[in-house]
């Protein structure tokens, strides 16, 4: 049993979809932002850095692995499963985890901070964030020109885009143009276990369909 520490937001999505994916039984704990529990003292000794999501294995003495990236890869590893089957295409879902992690995750985020949250609205930021974003959404696309999914086969790197890159909207980018980003943004979320994953926990916000939000929401930062 996996006891998952989370919120409803992109990161914390990488890790539910990615058990949801792998049938693995977990139990759900739901932090509260709003009481900023993720900076409570029980919670910063599993993450010193105060940010979801974590998960504790209980099959393994209670190990536990912070930072979404380092639990796609040890739930990929504890599998055997969500990475390809050749060692040159599973370095390059790590890759593609990597350019999500440093690159898609940051910029979107900081697009998020300044175009939805920030008291004042200053223009070069919100223009320099959603400019970057595009820009990375304009490499996932062609990557996806050449491939079915980011690594040839579908893979915690898929996941880990996907969470962050469905939101576009939400962060104020628009993906038009980019067919085949389009169309793996589809394929993505009609699997099942993405359709579950990112409804544990559910959110009172739609990021994919910000135009059904009234006014903005704090609390989806991480």
């Amino acid at each position: 049993m996996i006891d998952l520490y989370t919120a409803a937001t992109p990161n914390g999505w990488k890790a539910s979809v990615a058990l949801e994916e792998l049938e693995l039984p977990y139990e759900l704990h739901v932090l509260d932002f709003g009481k900023s529990e993720q900076k409570q003292d029980w919670f910063l000794e599993l993450n010193p850095n105060g940010r979801i999501p974590v998960i504790v294995d209980r099959d393994a003495s209670d190990r536990v692995i912070f930072e979404s990236g380092a639990i796609l890869l040890y739930l990929a590893q504890k599998t055997g499963r969500l990475l390809p089957s050749t060692e040159s295409d599973q370095w390059r879902a790590i890759q593609w985890l990597m350019f999500q992690m440093g690159g898609v995750g940051p910029m979107m985020g900081q697009a998020n901070v300044f175009f939805r949250y920030a008291p004042e609205k200053i223009p070069y930021a919100i223009e320099r964030y959603q400019r970057e974003s595009r820009r990375l959404l304009e490499v996932l696309d062609r990557r996806l020109a050449e491939a079915e999914f980011l690594a040839g086969e579908y893979s915690i790197a898929d996941i880990a885009n996907w969470c962050w890159a469905h939101t576009h909207a939400w962060s104020g980018v628009s993906v038009e143009g980019l067919e085949h980003l389009q169309r793996w943004l589809k394929a993505v979320g009609e699997r099942p276990a993405v359709a579950r994953g990112i409804e544990r926990p559910p959110s009172e916000i739609d990021l994919a369909n910000p135009e059904k939000v009234a006014g903005t929401a704090r609390g989806m930062l991480a």
